[in-house]
């Protein structure tokens, strides 16, 4: 028997639905860099899952977010947040290294020291 399959509105999704389709989106990404990665079933040490380089020795612990964020929970867990400026298939991806983006923007006055 066929299987029929449509397109879902992102908007429609709950939210653990949000949190599997953006893992999909973002390991899409990074296999085009040579990039694997394994998601975890529950956050471990803050990271939602491992991205493995094509070198075979370096690992990423990576927190997905649906934006640009910094939280004290983060903090000191050697952490990269990836994000996605928007939800289109188009909309540019972000992985940056927690710690030092927090330190640079509190340089910069953006955030508060006392974060």
């Amino acid at each position: 028997m066929p299987i029929t399959f449509e397109q879902v509105e992102y908007r429609e999704l709950s939210g653990k639905q949000k949190e599997a389709y953006n893992f999909q989106k973002v390991s899409a990404v990074l296999a085009n860099f040579g990039i694997v990665t394994i998601r975890l079933s529950n956050d471990w040490n803050g990271a939602d899952f491992i991205a493995q380089l094509h070198d075979g020795k370096t690992f990423l612990k990576v927190q997905l977010k649906s934006r640009l964020t910094f939280n004290k929970k983060y903090h000191d867990k050697d952490l990269f947040i990836f994000f996605r400026d928007g939800t289109g298939d188009h909309d540019p991806w972000y992985l940056y290294p927690d710690a030092e983006m927090l330190e640079l923007n509190q340089n910069k006055g953006y955030i508060g020291k006392e974060f």
